[in-house]
């Protein structure tokens, strides 16, 4: 097997070094190549280059700024197919995990055996994915251009918008509100106009909010918390919201396609 890039999220420096130790240590005794990255936080890994991507990745829950739920639905947004194993202190998270196709989750403190017992499956995981993935080809990529988009006319301009950089957006006083992965654009027009052309990743949730299901981190009966600001949720649209909403999440997990930025 080639070298394996594993990473480790962790803002105990304590906690990174442990882990680091035991996994090299597995990783000699099977006769595997191994190369460890060390991050203290979800914002550097975030910001880590796209060339360090690692095949198996150790994320903490429980972290400062940004914490490793939110950190793994940017990561799989951003398309990393990185198998993903959370080591927290917090076990109720465990049905959040699967949302983001945690391979596993190791509660602290852990035995030994078991993280050997996890390292094992997951190696095995990667060597299987390895035989049966195909490299993506050029044409198999959509170039950005054909991607999506809508024309917002304001000052005598049309500005080109592509739907999946579309966070949310709002309606109020016959203004349309885009809120934007690259900043909020405002303009005359219909939320229901805007919602008809957007497509299946978007929800209206309230007669003002439209939001687009990728960009979605957690939610209650009255309100979502999307990766930039919350939007509304009408009591009425909550059954339907959550039923929708769980189809689109176990749509993404059968897909192979990259999610919005």
């Amino acid at each position: 097997m080639k070298t394996i890039k594993i990473a480790i999220c962790d803002d105990e420096k304590s906690i990174q070094q442990m882990l680091g130790r035991k996994i090299k240590s597995f990783c000699t005794d099977q006769g595997i190549s191994c190369q460890i990255f060390y991050y203290s936080s979800g914002e550097e890994l975030l910001e880590s280059e796209t060339t360090n991507i690692p095949e198996l990745l150790f994320l903490d829950i429980q972290m400062s700024g940004k914490n490793g739920m939110e950190t793994a639905r940017k990561l799989r947004r951003l398309g990393w197919k990185t198998t993903l194993i959370f080591v927290t202190a917090m076990p109720e998270y465990v049905y959040e995990a699967f949302d983001v196709e945690a391979f596993h989750y190791l509660v602290k403190p852990f035995e030994d055996k078991k993280l050997r017992e996890i390292l094992e499956r997951a190696l095995q995981q990667l060597q299987d994915r390895a035989k049966t993935e195909k490299p993506r080809s050029n044409e198999d990529k959509k170039p950005h251009h054909e991607e999506p988009m809508l024309l917002v006319k304001r000052g005598g301009l049309s500005t080109r918008v592509f739907l999946q950089d579309i966070i949310y957006a709002e309606v109020f006083n016959r203004k349309v509100m885009l809120h934007t992965v690259n900043g909020d654009i405002e303009y005359y027009g219909k939320l229901t106009d805007l919602s008809e052309q957007a497509g299946a990743d978007f929800y209206r949730t309230h007669r003002a909010y439209l939001v687009n299901l990728n960009y979605i981190e957690k939610y209650n009966a009255t309100t979502i918390w999307l990766e930039q600001g919350t939007a509304l949720l009408s009591k009425k649209q909550f059954p339907e919201f959550v039923r929708q909403y769980m189809q689109f999440i176990n749509h993404q997990k059968n897909t192979d396609h990259r999610k919005p930025l």
